[in-house]
């Protein structure tokens, strides 16, 4: 929370102190008047000193993408914040200020040296995604707990800690236990680690390091199990077949499906539902495996596909690049020889041809690239092809399998509305030799009642079926559809454009060239 500043006017970082600030550290003198009167793009500065300028809140730097310096000391901050978009930032000073909680630093992963000595920090938290960070300074704070520095062995390229200041430090053992948990230390308080210390560290530690050890060895292997889950997973999901592997399905049909969980109470129906059970597990890892083989198959076709279009852009750029070439070496010889004509008319004639040359070289280039569109375009159009082929074929085989699935429901369905019924008869007779839940006699007043539970619990069950069958095909569908408007526009539109562009660019350069060629030459 803000606090009232008696004798400090908080400031806000608005355009205007940031476009002085930049001025400030930008170039001097000519330099500088040039700079200043071509604009400021916030965008292409890489170092900010926003110090000393009684700053309360972080704000307004998202423009600054290229950013890879920032001092923001001896401010008034209380909120690390506002710094999200600053993903190429290396470097960042907020010592001096008045900031309590580490956070608002996850997306800055390339942070390397971080400064928040003299703060009012007692917890050394939220920075697990700064993997390379080689420098911190939490200095002069109100760490009070010596194991929280522990947090700190996470970063195996951390090499300078400053600490200095904070209450532990009066602690006795502070500097070995610090040496001995981070090992990759090689400055310390400012002041190098040496051998000595550092074994005798190891060795007072020596029992509880290995202790610690075992516990994060256990941990990167528990880390690594969750990663090869999420990454099965992703697989999976890519394929459209998530979780078919096991009986999820299945006991999803009965999650929300009270009514069909006291059904299947009923005697003489655990062995129905378990032959149930087994058969749609069994459609839904045929499905499964069935998924994972097509999705390779996509895969393996799309890069090849991507390589095709990569060989025929890679092939016109070289045969482009052959053309340019050797009509540089032409403009060379011209210009040579113009140089060393003494006759006005030759000059003039040279020139000339060499300008009509100039709208040769366009015409060749533009060729090119017309048959690149044409080949590109037949190419897109076979992928499209085939793709079409290959979604359609999956589309036709998923809804065969999971009508299996749904012939299955149905079947079970019929049978146990005939046992409800059966077991109807014997409650009303009072023949019915086992001994039913209340909850499950509920269902049991009537044929009515007892028709629609089932009916009920079919329909919630189709309902399930239906739903994880739309949602396959509609995935894959608009997995096709974006593919091939992003290769359309990316392929298509915006390759041809970006070459458009730099052709005519190299044309207008050439006959800029030329005018200059003519004037020093001519005059």
């Amino acid at each position: 929370m803000s606090r009232l500043y008696d004798t400090i006017e908080p400031s806000v970082i608005d355009d205007d102190m940031l476009t002085t600030a930049v001025e400030e550290q930008g170039p001097k003198l000519e330099a500088g008047r040039i700079a200043k009167q071509e604009g400021i793009d916030f965008s292409d500065v890489s170092r900010l000193r926003l110090d000393f300028r009684n700053i309360l809140k972080i704000d307004n730097l998202w423009s600054f993408k290229s950013l890879t310096k920032l001092q923001l000391d001896n401010n008034i901050i209380e909120d690390i914040e506002g710094l999200g978009e600053l993903v190429n930032l290396v470097w960042l000073d907020l010592s001096f200020n008045n900031i309590e909680v580490i956070e608002g630093l996850e997306k800055l992963s390339r942070l390397q040296d971080v400064t928040l000595f003299n703060n009012r920090i007692s917890t050394i938290e939220n920075m697990d995604t700064l993997t390379n960070l080689h420098v911190f300074s939490i200095g002069n704070n109100n760490l009070t707990n010596l194991d929280n520095v522990v947090y700190l062995r996470q970063f195996k390229q951390l090499q300078t800690l400053n600490l200095s200041g904070n209450s532990f430090c009066d602690n006795d053992n502070y500097k070995p236990f610090i040496i001995a948990h981070l090992p990759s230390l090689v400055y310390l308080d400012f002041r190098l680690v040496d051998d000595m210390s550092r074994d005798s560290a190891k060795e007072q530690y020596k029992y509880s390091i290995e202790e610690l050890e075992a516990d994060e060895a256990l941990a990167a292997l528990k880390l690594q199990e969750e990663k090869m889950k999420d990454e099965e997973l992703a697989k999976h999901k890519a394929a459209y077949v998530e979780h078919l592997d096991s009986a999820y399905l299945f006991d999803s049909l009965f999650a929300e499906d009270s009514d069909g969980q006291k059904l299947n109470l009923l005697p003489g129906l655990q062995e129905m539902i378990e032959f149930y059970r087994d058969k749609f597990v069994q459609i839904c890892q045929q499905l499964f495996v069935y998924g994972l083989e097509e999705h390779e198959k996509r895969c393996e076709e799309v890069n090849q596909f991507l390589s095709c279009l990569q060989d025929a852009k890679c092939d016109n750029r070289q045969t482009a690049a052959q053309h340019v070439n050797k009509f540089m070496a032409y403009k060379r010889k011209v210009y040579q020889d113009v140089s060393m004509a003494s006759d006005t008319k030759t000059m003039e004639n040279a020139l000339h041809t060499y300008s009509e040359d100039i709208g040769n070289v366009w015409d060749t280039l533009m060729g090119l690239e017309l048959q690149l569109v044409d080949q590109l375009e037949e190419t897109i159009k076979e992928f499209e092809r085939n793709m079409a082929e290959m979604v359609s074929t999956f589309v036709e085989t998923v809804q065969a399998l999971i009508a299996q699935t749904r012939d299955l429901e149905n079947t079970h369905h019929d049978k146990l509305l005939e046992i409800a019924i059966s077991v109807l008869e014997k409650m009303v007779k009072n023949e019915l030799e086992e001994e039913l839940a209340d909850d499950v006699r509920e269902l049991f007043v009537d044929k009515d009642t007892v028709t629609n539970a089932v009916s009920a619990s079919h329909d919630t069950h189709l309902f399930k079926i239906d739903n994880r069958e739309d949602e396959i095909i509609r995935r894959i569908n608009g997995w096709m559809t974006s593919l091939i408007d992003k290769i359309h526009f990316e392929e298509e539109v915006q390759r041809n454009r970006d070459r458009v562009t730099e052709i005519n660019h190299l044309i207008d350069f050439l006959r800029e060239d030329l005018e200059n060629f003519e004037t020093q030459t001519m005059s």
